[in-house]
């Protein structure tokens, strides 16, 4: 495998994760590199030409020790995203903005790029070429994304709110008796999937296939497991794709279909699968993570119905610092390029670390860094930033509202200390998380129509769910 550490010819060596300079100034040690001098601190990691690891147990527990470990090589930081697979990270916020923001430079096109690494390789789901939005640049890119920003703006937030309501009293219903569930696997990770089922167009009797699938490649615990649960997904969105052009419905599936861009059937498929997969994991962690802070912290709950802060405020203090995708936005330069204080050769990985870039501001408060209050990089920046988080917020927001509104005395079952998070170099997603409540019987989920009904949920302690999902001010 060709490694992106490789040196030139000519000595000294370039640092880790650099590339060689050009022949006139090989001569001279890269600028910033700790490997040429000693770091600040440099005890803290005592081989500076390894690169650092973004994953296992230790990083999962405490990811904010790693990036102050990586912010001691400047900018740009040497790292390991998975076995053999290594990549520069972009940990300072300026840096990341120039970055995201400059597609003359810095390619999404990964296929050159695909070649240094395994076939195999657990990345290559997250990094792999395929023709959608995500991988695409100048004109191709727009026109995969104007494709989905026009269908997602045919989705109306009222119509978008009742479908969570819907899908949130689905899952509601199934362990509200129980008195005890694990908000992630038994909501956070279902509110997305039944959501897409039904904006894509298909009835609610395919949700629990969509569910068995996505979960069957995100859990596998074998490969066989894992290319069953593919085989299950592909066999979804092909009937998906089947049942749309033999009828259409007022729906994204359909929207595509008919966008005068005119995607090809592969083009189609790609995208649809693209916006299920980017939509599912981040908006599942979003809901997680956010659930987590307002069961951890008393400023939210004394009960349900009091506390200073609201879910927006719950939602705004994740995109700062835990973000849902913590690391991401592969770029590869299209030449060697000096960038900031680092050479990075043409075609290596170059990722943005959401979650490093956003922590350098004391954003404890609700108000961003100096530069403006709302300019956390959580749904990236530049014009491959997401292109509906309006409609993510909407939906994660509706969800957590729902939620305690039925279960107004939710409360942790395990220490906040206790928790576990998810291992992976990409997202910030906890593995569970346990809570206990009054049970409420399955038939009174949803059992009313709630504009039009006086009963309350329960009982009458318990409030009636309102719908005052907005956009929180820090998602600009």
């Amino acid at each position: 495998m060709t490694s992106p550490y490789e040196p030139g010819a000519a000595p000294p060596p370039p640092c880790p994760g650099q590339a060689a300079p050009p022949p006139s100034e090989a001569a001279a040690p890269p600028p910033g590199c700790p490997a040429h001098g000693t770091p600040p601190q440099a005890a803290v990691h005592p081989d500076p030409h390894a690169p650092v690891r973004l994953y296992g147990p230790d990083f999962a527990a405490d990811p904010d020790r790693v990036y102050a470990q990586l912010r001691q090589y400047g900018a740009l930081a040497p790292v390991e995203i998975a076995p053999e697979v290594t990549a520069m990270l972009v940990t300072d916020y300026r840096a990341a903005l120039e970055l995201l923001n400059d597609d003359a430079t810095w390619s999404k096109d990964s296929r050159a790029w695909m070649q240094t690494v395994p076939p195999d390789s657990p990345v290559m789901p997250m990094l792999g070429w395929r023709p959608n939005v995500f991988f695409s640049d100048g004109p191709a890119h727009v026109r995969y994304r104007d494709v989905i920003v026009d269908s997602f703006k045919l989705v109306e937030p009222h119509e978008l709110r009742a479908r969570v309501h819907h899908a949130a009293d689905t899952l509601i219903r199934r362990f509200g008796d129980h008195g005890e569930a694990d908000l992630i696997a038994d909501y956070a990770r279902l509110i997305p999937l039944l959501m897409f089922n039904a904006l894509f167009g298909l009835p609610d009797s395919y949700s629990d296939r969509l569910i068995s699938a996505i979960a069957g490649m995100l859990e596998g615990n074998s490969p066989e497991e894992a290319a069953a649960s593919n085989e299950a997904f592909t066999q979804y969105i092909m009937e998906l794709v089947g049942a749309k052009k033999a009828q259409r419905g007022p729906d994204l599936t359909s929207w595509f279909m008919d966008h005068p861009n005119d995607l090809s059937d592969e083009e189609l498929i790609h995208n649809v699968i693209l916006v299920m997969g980017a939509g599912n994991e981040p908006l599942a962690n979003l809901i997680g993570n956010a659930l987590s802070r307002m069961l951890s912290d008393d400023r939210y709950y004394g009960t349900v119905s009091g506390g200073a802060l609201t879910v927006h405020d719950a939602i705004n203090e994740v995109l700062w610092n835990d973000p849902p995708m913590a690391n991401y936005s592969a770029h590869f330069p299209v030449r060697d390029v000096f960038f900031h204080g680092t050479w990075v050769r043409a075609g290596q990985l170059v990722m943005v670390s959401y979650a490093a870039a956003n922590s350098q501001f004391d954003t404890t408060a609700t108000h961003g860094p100096e530069s403006g209050s709302g300019s956390h990089l959580a749904w990236a920046a530049g014009p491959h930033a997401c292109p509906v988080k309006r409609h993510a917020l909407l939906i994660a927001v509706t969800a957590i509202e729902r939620l305690t509104a039925w279960l107004s005395d939710i409360e942790l079952a395990v220490a906040p200390d206790e928790l576990v998070w998810r291992n992976g170099a990409f997202h910030r997603a906890l593995a569970a998380l346990p809570a206990r409540f009054t049970p409420i019987s399955p038939d009174q989920a949803g059992a009313t129509p709630w504009q039009n009904s006086d009963r309350s949920p329960s009982s009458s302690t318990r409030p009636e769910p309102t719908s005052t999902a907005k956009e929180p001010a820090s998602a600009h």
